[in-house]
Protein backbone atom coordinates (compact mmCIF):
# COMPACT_ATOMS: atom_id res chain seq x y z
CA UNK A 1 0.00 0.00 0.00
CA UNK A 2 1.25 3.88 -0.85
CA UNK A 3 2.08 5.56 2.16
CA UNK A 4 0.23 8.47 0.36
CA UNK A 5 -2.53 6.71 1.24
CA UNK A 6 -2.06 6.62 4.92
CA UNK A 7 -2.15 10.30 4.54
CA UNK A 8 -5.30 10.37 2.85
CA UNK A 9 -6.65 7.94 5.75
CA UNK A 10 -5.11 10.12 8.24
CA UNK A 11 -7.28 13.31 6.74
CA UNK A 12 -10.20 11.56 6.50
CA UNK A 13 -10.04 10.44 9.84
CA UNK A 14 -9.89 14.03 10.93
CA UNK A 15 -13.10 15.00 8.59
CA UNK A 16 -14.91 12.34 10.02
CA UNK A 17 -14.80 13.15 13.58
CA UNK A 18 -15.41 16.65 13.00
CA UNK A 19 -18.31 16.08 11.14
CA UNK A 20 -20.32 13.54 13.23
CA UNK A 21 -18.89 14.62 16.69
CA UNK A 22 -20.96 17.35 16.95
CA UNK A 23 -24.58 15.08 17.73
CA UNK A 24 -23.26 13.97 20.95
CA UNK A 25 -21.71 17.41 21.77
CA UNK A 26 -25.30 19.48 21.21
CA UNK A 27 -26.26 19.38 25.46
CA UNK A 28 -22.90 20.59 25.89
CA UNK A 29 -22.78 23.15 23.56
CA UNK A 30 -26.46 24.49 23.93
CA UNK A 31 -25.79 24.31 27.91
CA UNK A 32 -22.86 26.69 27.13
CA UNK A 33 -23.67 29.31 24.67
CA UNK A 34 -27.53 30.03 26.28
CA UNK A 35 -29.48 28.20 23.57
CA UNK A 36 -31.70 24.95 22.91
CA UNK A 37 -30.77 21.53 22.01
CA UNK A 38 -33.07 21.89 19.02
CA UNK A 39 -31.79 24.82 17.89
CA UNK A 40 -27.93 23.71 18.66
CA UNK A 41 -29.15 21.04 15.81
CA UNK A 42 -28.48 23.33 13.63
CA UNK A 43 -24.95 23.09 13.98
CA UNK A 44 -25.05 19.44 12.05
CA UNK A 45 -27.09 21.22 9.27
CA UNK A 46 -24.48 24.28 9.03
CA UNK A 47 -21.49 21.45 8.50
CA UNK A 48 -23.86 19.31 6.05
CA UNK A 49 -24.62 22.55 3.89
CA UNK A 50 -21.11 23.38 3.55
CA UNK A 51 -20.40 20.16 1.73
CA UNK A 52 -22.89 20.41 -0.52
CA UNK A 53 -22.02 24.03 -1.41
CA UNK A 54 -18.24 23.54 -1.38
CA UNK A 55 -17.78 20.16 -3.11
CA UNK A 56 -18.80 21.81 -6.61
CA UNK A 57 -17.60 24.83 -6.16
CA UNK A 58 -14.54 24.77 -4.32
CA UNK A 59 -13.64 21.83 -6.48
CA UNK A 60 -14.47 23.73 -9.81
CA UNK A 61 -12.41 26.73 -8.68
CA UNK A 62 -8.91 24.44 -7.98
CA UNK A 63 -10.05 22.44 -11.05
CA UNK A 64 -6.41 24.32 -12.77
CA UNK A 65 -4.39 23.69 -8.96
CA UNK A 66 -2.00 20.80 -9.17
CA UNK A 67 -3.92 18.12 -7.15
CA UNK A 68 -1.03 17.91 -4.21
CA UNK A 69 -1.44 21.54 -3.36
CA UNK A 70 -5.49 21.34 -3.54
CA UNK A 71 -5.25 18.64 -1.17
CA UNK A 72 -2.88 20.69 0.92
CA UNK A 73 -5.12 24.16 0.79
CA UNK A 74 -8.66 22.22 1.57
CA UNK A 75 -7.30 20.50 5.00
CA UNK A 76 -6.18 24.21 5.85
CA UNK A 77 -9.39 25.50 5.59
CA UNK A 78 -10.29 22.71 7.16
CA UNK A 79 -8.19 23.32 10.03
CA UNK A 80 -9.18 26.70 10.26
CA UNK A 81 -12.55 25.91 10.04
CA UNK A 82 -12.08 23.84 12.72
CA UNK A 83 -9.94 26.46 14.77
CA UNK A 84 -12.83 28.92 14.58
CA UNK A 85 -15.38 26.68 16.17
CA UNK A 86 -13.10 25.84 19.24
CA UNK A 87 -12.35 30.01 19.61
CA UNK A 88 -16.33 31.12 18.68
CA UNK A 89 -17.76 33.73 21.40
CA UNK A 90 -21.19 33.12 19.97
CA UNK A 91 -23.60 30.68 18.58
CA UNK A 92 -23.60 32.65 15.14
CA UNK A 93 -19.88 32.30 14.86
CA UNK A 94 -19.70 28.51 15.95
CA UNK A 95 -22.43 28.40 13.09
CA UNK A 96 -19.89 30.19 10.47
CA UNK A 97 -16.86 27.87 11.89
CA UNK A 98 -19.19 24.50 11.41
CA UNK A 99 -19.91 26.22 7.57
CA UNK A 100 -16.52 26.73 7.04
CA UNK A 101 -15.42 23.27 8.22
CA UNK A 102 -17.65 21.62 6.06
CA UNK A 103 -16.79 23.24 2.87
CA UNK A 104 -13.69 21.25 1.81
CA UNK A 105 -14.98 18.06 2.66
CA UNK A 106 -16.60 17.08 -0.60
CA UNK A 107 -13.99 18.56 -2.10
CA UNK A 108 -11.16 16.74 -0.20
CA UNK A 109 -12.98 13.50 -1.30
CA UNK A 110 -13.24 14.03 -4.32
CA UNK A 111 -9.94 15.06 -5.12
CA UNK A 112 -8.59 12.42 -2.82
CA UNK A 113 -10.32 9.98 -4.82
CA UNK A 114 -8.64 10.74 -8.76
CA UNK A 115 -5.50 10.86 -6.08
CA UNK A 116 -5.72 7.42 -4.52
CA UNK A 117 -6.55 5.27 -7.68
CA UNK A 118 -3.39 7.13 -9.57
CA UNK A 119 -1.53 5.67 -7.11
CA UNK A 120 -2.14 1.89 -7.73
CA UNK A 121 -1.73 0.07 -10.67
CA UNK A 122 -5.15 -0.91 -12.73
CA UNK A 123 -7.58 -2.97 -11.43
CA UNK A 124 -6.91 -2.32 -7.36
CA UNK A 125 -8.30 1.95 -7.53
CA UNK A 126 -11.39 0.99 -6.08
CA UNK A 127 -8.90 -0.77 -3.02
CA UNK A 128 -7.10 2.66 -3.18
CA UNK A 129 -10.30 4.82 -3.10
CA UNK A 130 -11.60 2.46 0.04
CA UNK A 131 -8.53 2.43 1.49
CA UNK A 132 -9.00 6.26 2.48
CA UNK A 133 -12.56 5.99 2.81
CA UNK A 134 -11.08 3.90 5.94
CA UNK A 135 -9.87 6.51 7.83
CA UNK A 136 -13.51 8.13 7.54
CA UNK A 137 -15.23 4.58 8.90
CA UNK A 138 -12.16 4.15 11.79
CA UNK A 139 -13.15 8.22 12.91
CA UNK A 140 -16.73 5.96 13.63
CA UNK A 141 -14.95 3.76 15.93
CA UNK A 142 -12.46 5.93 17.46
CA UNK A 143 -12.48 9.48 16.66
CA UNK A 144 -16.05 10.45 17.39
CA UNK A 145 -16.50 8.44 20.80
CA UNK A 146 -13.03 10.02 21.98
CA UNK A 147 -13.70 13.15 20.88
CA UNK A 148 -17.28 12.88 22.42
CA UNK A 149 -15.71 12.05 25.72
CA UNK A 150 -13.31 14.84 25.40
CA UNK A 151 -15.96 17.47 24.72
CA UNK A 152 -17.61 15.85 28.20
CA UNK A 153 -14.95 15.94 30.14
CA UNK A 154 -12.65 19.25 29.41
CA UNK A 155 -15.76 21.25 27.36
CA UNK A 156 -16.54 20.98 23.40
CA UNK A 157 -14.20 23.79 22.52
CA UNK A 158 -10.98 21.11 23.63
CA UNK A 159 -12.74 18.87 20.79
CA UNK A 160 -12.61 20.85 17.81
CA UNK A 161 -8.96 22.14 18.60
CA UNK A 162 -7.75 18.67 19.17
CA UNK A 163 -9.26 18.14 15.98
CA UNK A 164 -7.75 21.49 14.10
CA UNK A 165 -4.36 19.34 15.41
CA UNK A 166 -5.39 16.42 13.59
CA UNK A 167 -5.86 18.68 11.01
CA UNK A 168 -1.82 20.17 10.99
CA UNK A 169 -1.10 16.49 11.54
CA UNK A 170 -2.73 15.00 7.78
CA UNK A 171 -1.16 18.46 6.25
CA UNK A 172 1.93 17.26 7.31
CA UNK A 173 1.70 14.01 6.18
CA UNK A 174 -0.07 15.09 3.24
CA UNK A 175 3.20 17.19 2.17
CA UNK A 176 5.47 14.42 3.26
CA UNK A 177 3.90 11.32 1.58
CA UNK A 178 1.66 12.57 -1.59
CA UNK A 179 3.87 13.27 -5.03
CA UNK A 180 3.75 15.72 -6.97
CA UNK A 181 0.82 15.59 -9.65
CA UNK A 182 0.89 18.06 -11.89
CA UNK A 183 -2.96 20.00 -13.18
CA UNK A 184 -4.40 18.93 -16.54
CA UNK A 185 -2.95 21.10 -18.94
CA UNK A 186 -6.79 21.36 -20.62
CA UNK A 187 -8.64 21.80 -17.75
CA UNK A 188 -10.36 23.94 -16.22
CA UNK A 189 -14.17 24.81 -15.03
CA UNK A 190 -15.85 24.31 -18.54
CA UNK A 191 -14.06 20.85 -19.16
CA UNK A 192 -15.38 19.51 -15.81
CA UNK A 193 -19.10 21.27 -15.88
CA UNK A 194 -19.23 19.48 -19.28
CA UNK A 195 -18.50 15.89 -17.90
CA UNK A 196 -20.89 16.44 -15.42
CA UNK A 197 -24.08 16.45 -18.20
CA UNK A 198 -23.12 12.57 -18.55
CA UNK A 199 -26.26 10.75 -17.52
CA UNK A 200 -25.02 8.13 -16.44
CA UNK A 201 -22.87 10.31 -13.90
CA UNK A 202 -26.49 12.32 -12.84
CA UNK A 203 -27.87 9.01 -12.74
CA UNK A 204 -25.28 7.97 -10.04
CA UNK A 205 -25.48 10.89 -8.25
CA UNK A 206 -29.65 10.48 -8.21
CA UNK A 207 -28.89 7.46 -7.12
CA UNK A 208 -26.67 8.04 -3.97
CA UNK A 209 -29.26 10.49 -3.13
CA UNK A 210 -31.73 7.66 -2.50
CA UNK A 211 -30.37 5.12 -1.71
CA UNK A 212 -28.19 5.83 1.15
CA UNK A 213 -31.21 8.18 2.47
CA UNK A 214 -32.09 4.85 3.85
CA UNK A 215 -29.38 4.52 5.53
CA UNK A 216 -29.42 7.87 7.80
CA UNK A 217 -33.24 7.05 8.14
CA UNK A 218 -32.40 4.82 10.59
CA UNK A 219 -29.32 6.21 11.61
CA UNK A 220 -30.36 9.46 12.82
CA UNK A 221 -32.98 8.32 15.22
CA UNK A 222 -30.54 4.77 16.16
CA UNK A 223 -29.98 6.35 19.49
CA UNK A 224 -33.74 6.78 20.33
CA UNK A 225 -34.53 3.17 18.61
CA UNK A 226 -32.25 1.65 20.82
CA UNK A 227 -32.98 3.03 23.99
CA UNK A 228 -36.90 3.50 23.62
CA UNK A 229 -37.62 0.11 21.75
CA UNK A 230 -34.51 -1.90 22.35
CA UNK A 231 -34.41 -1.00 26.49
CA UNK A 232 -30.90 -0.45 26.31
CA UNK A 233 -29.45 2.56 28.92
CA UNK A 234 -28.71 6.25 27.70
CA UNK A 235 -25.27 4.81 28.72
CA UNK A 236 -24.91 2.46 26.02
CA UNK A 237 -25.26 4.57 22.74
CA UNK A 238 -21.56 5.31 22.25
CA UNK A 239 -20.80 1.13 22.16
CA UNK A 240 -23.84 1.06 19.72
CA UNK A 241 -22.43 3.61 17.54
CA UNK A 242 -19.06 2.18 17.76
CA UNK A 243 -20.82 -1.07 16.31
CA UNK A 244 -22.41 0.83 13.80
CA UNK A 245 -18.63 1.90 13.09
CA UNK A 246 -17.09 -1.44 12.80
CA UNK A 247 -19.91 -2.21 10.50
CA UNK A 248 -18.62 0.32 8.08
CA UNK A 249 -15.19 -0.52 8.35
CA UNK A 250 -16.02 -4.01 7.16
CA UNK A 251 -17.93 -2.47 4.60
CA UNK A 252 -15.14 -0.51 3.37
CA UNK A 253 -12.90 -3.56 3.43
CA UNK A 254 -15.28 -5.71 1.47
CA UNK A 255 -16.37 -3.04 -1.09
CA UNK A 256 -12.60 -2.24 -2.70
CA UNK A 257 -11.84 -5.70 -4.06
CA UNK A 258 -15.72 -6.65 -4.89
CA UNK A 259 -16.06 -3.35 -6.80
CA UNK A 260 -12.41 -3.78 -8.75
CA UNK A 261 -14.30 -7.52 -9.61
CA UNK A 262 -17.73 -5.98 -11.12
CA UNK A 263 -18.87 -2.49 -10.49
CA UNK A 264 -22.48 -2.76 -10.91
CA UNK A 265 -23.47 -5.70 -9.37
CA UNK A 266 -21.50 -5.04 -5.80
CA UNK A 267 -23.84 -1.69 -6.34
CA UNK A 268 -26.88 -3.76 -7.30
CA UNK A 269 -26.30 -6.75 -3.89
CA UNK A 270 -25.27 -3.66 -1.43
CA UNK A 271 -28.70 -1.36 -2.12
CA UNK A 272 -30.93 -4.65 -2.39
CA UNK A 273 -29.02 -5.90 1.07
CA UNK A 274 -29.46 -2.68 2.62
CA UNK A 275 -33.65 -2.78 1.56
CA UNK A 276 -33.61 -6.03 3.22
CA UNK A 277 -31.46 -5.51 6.26
CA UNK A 278 -33.77 -2.60 6.85
CA UNK A 279 -36.91 -4.46 6.51
CA UNK A 280 -35.46 -7.17 9.15
CA UNK A 281 -34.37 -4.19 11.48
CA UNK A 282 -38.13 -3.31 12.14
CA UNK A 283 -38.43 -6.48 13.92
CA UNK A 284 -34.50 -7.29 15.02
CA UNK A 285 -34.85 -4.27 17.02
CA UNK A 286 -37.17 -5.79 19.77
CA UNK A 287 -34.50 -8.03 20.90
CA UNK A 288 -31.28 -6.67 22.27
CA UNK A 289 -28.71 -9.07 20.48
CA UNK A 290 -30.85 -9.04 17.53
CA UNK A 291 -30.67 -5.32 17.24
CA UNK A 292 -26.75 -4.96 17.81
CA UNK A 293 -26.19 -7.73 14.97
CA UNK A 294 -28.41 -5.63 12.82
CA UNK A 295 -26.69 -2.05 13.60
CA UNK A 296 -23.31 -4.19 12.50
CA UNK A 297 -24.88 -5.11 9.35
CA UNK A 298 -26.59 -2.13 8.52
CA UNK A 299 -23.31 -0.31 9.07
CA UNK A 300 -21.76 -2.72 6.39
CA UNK A 301 -23.81 -3.06 3.55
CA UNK A 302 -25.01 1.06 3.95
CA UNK A 303 -21.05 1.84 3.81
CA UNK A 304 -20.65 -0.96 0.53
CA UNK A 305 -22.40 1.53 -1.79
CA UNK A 306 -20.19 4.46 -1.41
CA UNK A 307 -16.72 3.06 -3.05
CA UNK A 308 -19.18 1.45 -5.82
CA UNK A 309 -20.74 4.72 -6.49
CA UNK A 310 -17.52 6.94 -6.21
CA UNK A 311 -15.69 4.80 -8.83
CA UNK A 312 -18.84 5.05 -11.20
CA UNK A 313 -19.28 8.87 -11.32
CA UNK A 314 -15.32 8.92 -12.08
CA UNK A 315 -15.63 6.48 -14.66
CA UNK A 316 -18.29 7.80 -16.37
CA UNK A 317 -17.43 11.16 -16.45
CA UNK A 318 -14.39 9.86 -18.34
CA UNK A 319 -11.77 13.17 -18.71
CA UNK A 320 -12.81 15.21 -16.15
CA UNK A 321 -13.69 12.81 -13.09
CA UNK A 322 -12.56 15.49 -10.19
CA UNK A 323 -15.62 17.63 -9.93
CA UNK A 324 -18.44 14.71 -10.21
CA UNK A 325 -16.36 13.30 -7.35
CA UNK A 326 -16.91 15.86 -5.37
CA UNK A 327 -20.45 16.19 -6.07
CA UNK A 328 -20.70 12.45 -5.22
CA UNK A 329 -20.32 13.93 -2.05
CA UNK A 330 -22.84 16.68 -1.92
CA UNK A 331 -25.55 13.96 -3.38
CA UNK A 332 -24.18 11.89 -0.06
CA UNK A 333 -24.95 14.87 2.29
CA UNK A 334 -28.46 15.58 0.74
CA UNK A 335 -29.23 11.47 1.75
CA UNK A 336 -27.93 12.40 5.24
CA UNK A 337 -30.26 15.52 5.18
CA UNK A 338 -33.41 13.93 3.63
CA UNK A 339 -33.01 10.32 5.05
CA UNK A 340 -33.36 12.45 9.03
CA UNK A 341 -36.16 14.40 7.70
CA UNK A 342 -38.15 11.50 6.07
CA UNK A 343 -37.09 9.26 9.13
CA UNK A 344 -38.30 12.25 11.36
CA UNK A 345 -41.75 12.55 9.13
CA UNK A 346 -42.58 8.98 9.86
CA UNK A 347 -42.30 9.30 13.61
CA UNK A 348 -44.03 12.54 13.63
CA UNK A 349 -47.21 10.89 12.20
CA UNK A 350 -47.18 8.25 14.64
CA UNK A 351 -45.80 5.78 13.17
CA UNK A 352 -43.76 4.75 16.15
CA UNK A 353 -40.17 4.12 16.73
CA UNK A 354 -39.14 1.67 14.17
CA UNK A 355 -41.43 3.44 11.31
CA UNK A 356 -38.08 5.22 9.79
CA UNK A 357 -36.46 1.77 9.13
CA UNK A 358 -38.78 0.39 6.78
CA UNK A 359 -39.14 4.67 4.77
CA UNK A 360 -35.06 3.54 4.28
CA UNK A 361 -36.07 0.57 3.02
CA UNK A 362 -38.29 2.24 0.59
CA UNK A 363 -35.77 4.63 0.05
CA UNK A 364 -33.31 2.00 -1.05
CA UNK A 365 -35.50 0.32 -2.96
CA UNK A 366 -35.92 3.40 -5.03
CA UNK A 367 -31.93 3.79 -5.30
CA UNK A 368 -31.68 0.15 -6.39
CA UNK A 369 -34.12 0.82 -9.11
CA UNK A 370 -32.20 3.81 -10.78
CA UNK A 371 -28.86 1.45 -10.32
CA UNK A 372 -30.59 -1.08 -12.47
CA UNK A 373 -32.13 1.37 -14.96
CA UNK A 374 -28.55 3.19 -15.27
CA UNK A 375 -27.20 -0.04 -15.94
CA UNK A 376 -28.94 -0.97 -18.72
CA UNK A 377 -29.28 2.04 -20.35
CA UNK A 378 -25.69 1.91 -20.45
CA UNK A 379 -24.96 -1.79 -21.53
CA UNK A 380 -23.81 -1.84 -25.11
CA UNK A 381 -23.78 2.15 -24.96
CA UNK A 382 -20.35 4.10 -26.39
CA UNK A 383 -17.33 2.87 -24.23
CA UNK A 384 -19.17 0.32 -22.27
CA UNK A 385 -16.09 -1.95 -22.63
CA UNK A 386 -13.62 0.41 -20.81
CA UNK A 387 -13.12 4.13 -20.38
CA UNK A 388 -9.54 5.50 -21.57
CA UNK A 389 -8.38 9.22 -20.69
CA UNK A 390 -6.87 11.36 -22.96
CA UNK A 391 -3.67 12.68 -22.62
CA UNK A 392 -4.94 16.07 -21.70
CA UNK A 393 -6.64 14.64 -18.48
CA UNK A 394 -4.08 12.03 -17.68
CA UNK A 395 -3.75 14.57 -14.32
CA UNK A 396 -7.02 13.38 -13.59
CA UNK A 397 -7.05 9.93 -13.41
CA UNK A 398 -5.08 6.76 -14.64
CA UNK A 399 -3.98 6.39 -17.46
CA UNK A 400 -6.71 3.56 -17.98
CA UNK A 401 -9.83 3.46 -16.08
CA UNK A 402 -11.48 -0.27 -16.70
CA UNK A 403 -15.27 0.50 -16.92
CA UNK A 404 -16.54 -2.63 -15.19
CA UNK A 405 -19.86 -1.75 -14.76
CA UNK A 406 -22.25 -4.20 -16.52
Amino acid sequence: MPLALLALAVSAFGIGTTEFVMMGLLPNVAGDLGTSVPTAGYLVSAYALGVVIGAPLLTALGSRIPRKRMLLLLMAVFTVGNLASALAPNFGLLIAGRLLAGLPHGAFFGVGAVVAARLVKEGRQARAVATMFLGLTVANIVGVPAATLLGQHLGWRATFLVVAAIGLVAMAALARLVPHMPRAEHGGVAHEIRAMGNRQVVLGLVTAVFGFAGVFAVYSYLASMMTEVSGFAEGSVPLVLALFGAGMTLGALAAGPLTDRALRPTLYGALGALAVTLVVFTYAVHVKWAALVCVVVLGAVGFMTTTPLQMLVMKKAQHAPTLASASNHSAFNLANAGGAWVGGVAIAAGWGWTSPALVGAVLAVIGLGIAVTAGLLDRGGPGSSRIVASSADADDVPAELPDRVN
